[in-house]
């Protein structure tokens, strides 16, 4: 049996960019990657823009429920995506880690949501293909 990668996102409201990370990931990667986002200081719900941005695309993370981070999960991940929690995400020797910096969906329009997924989406895509292709 080969190795399943795992991947967690990890923002500070986990309710936007982590969320649409996660959802874009699990879609594009068809479960071939273990896929979680958490938040450094979960929300009380997803970011409805951020919904309404995915939705545009046939995913849905409308109940979603924004999660705290646990260290337990960051050690037990291969990959750590940070998108703006600072040092937040707690770091363990062999995970690998890497800093998406992109605008926090946060207060903005859905034009702005847009472009934030999109560069999401490209990004994702490349880490599938350094993870499973």
């Amino acid at each position: 049996m080969t190795h399943t990668p795992s991947v967690l996102f990890v923002c500070v409201h986990n309710a936007g960019r982590s969320q649409m990370a996660s959802a874009l990931l699990q879609h594009h990667s068809m479960g071939r990657i273990l896929v979680r986002s958490a938040g450094s200081a979960p929300a009380d719900q997803i970011n409805p823009v951020a919904v309404q941005a995915i939705r545009e695309w046939g995913i849905d993370i409308a109940q979603l429920v924004p999660k705290k981070l646990d260290p337990d999960v960051v050690e037990r991940s291969d990959v750590v995506i940070t998108m703006g929690c600072g040092d937040a995400c707690p770091v363990f020797p062999g995970v690998r880690y890497e800093d998406w910096i992109l605008e926090d969906p946060a207060g903005q329009t859905i034009e702005t949501v847009r472009q934030v997924r999109d560069q999401i989406d490209r990004r994702v895509r490349t880490l599938i293909s350094e993870l499973i292709d």
